[in-house]
């Protein structure tokens, strides 16, 4: 039950100074927007398209205004809710049930994805910037909310989204997460910085959004870059079975 608060595989990965050998690891921590589902079935347009709309219905604006803001906000602040909350003291509940009711009839199913997560030795755990009940809703509709033993969310990080490194600390704290013994797997390359100074050995999963690569090139904390996670998952699984 979830708690609540290569051709050659091998070649898929590079390793840029990587921690504690895979085999060694007990915990898995994943991201969920664009790390479990790809980036290219386009949800975080329909969530992105809600945001638009509390914007311009909570500012009487147009939808073209309220996206201005909306990209505005997530520049500056991390997140659109964070900007939001800091300079309109938005009650962040009602902006997140908002948003997140959204159609995942277009995320397509992965068969080969829930072994693979399941064939990994401990915990898998998710840490989203979204809601408890949007990553349940996306485990759910993937197939894969049983491998799953708990979520982290936004409003278990007081509403302070990754990168900030209180997050991380909390995560850890909550979930008893041996941070030399665990890995964390997400899309946006700058996100994975906390938990490589937790000691965490990090997966970064190279997709096709630009300024989620920023700062990736030259990153010390990111040790392993994967191009496609069910194949490298399912390497990964071999060799460590």
């Amino acid at each position: 039950m979830l708690e609540r608060n290569k051709n050659n595989q091998d070649a898929q990965v590079s390793a840029a100074g990587s921690r504690s050998a895979l085999g060694e690891i007990d915990c898995w921590i994943f991201d969920l927007d664009n790390t479990l589902y790809p980036a290219s079935c386009r949800l975080f347009d329909q969530i992105e398209g809600r945001m638009n709309e509390f914007i311009a219905a909570e500012f009487g604006v147009d939808l073209e205004e309220a996206k201005r803001r909306r990209s505005a906000y997530f520049r500056a602040h991390g997140t659109t809710l964070s900007g939001l909350m800091k300079l309109h003291d938005i009650e962040p509940r009602r902006f997140l049930e908002h948003v997140h009711r959204i159609d995942l009839s277009g995320v397509p199913l992965d068969p080969r994805l829930g072994p693979a997560v399941a064939a990994l030795p401990g915990r898998k755990l998710v840490f989203t910037n979204g809601s408890v009940r949007h990553a349940e809703n996306v485990l759910g509709h993937l197939g894969l909310a049983e491998h799953f033993t708990g979520i982290f969310d936004i409003v278990a990080c007081n509403y302070v989204p990754k990168p900030d490194p209180s997050g991380y600390a909390e995560l850890v704290r909550r979930f008893t997460v041996v941070p030399d013994r665990a890995v964390m797997i997400e899309d946006i390359a700058r996100n994975l910085a906390p938990a490589a100074a937790l000691g965490m050995t990090t997966v970064w999963l190279r997709g096709t959004i630009e300024w989620a690569a920023q700062g990736a090139a030259e990153a010390d904390y990111i040790h392993h870059t994967v191009e496609e996670l069910t194949p490298w998952l399912e390497t990964l699984g071999a060799k460590i079975a």
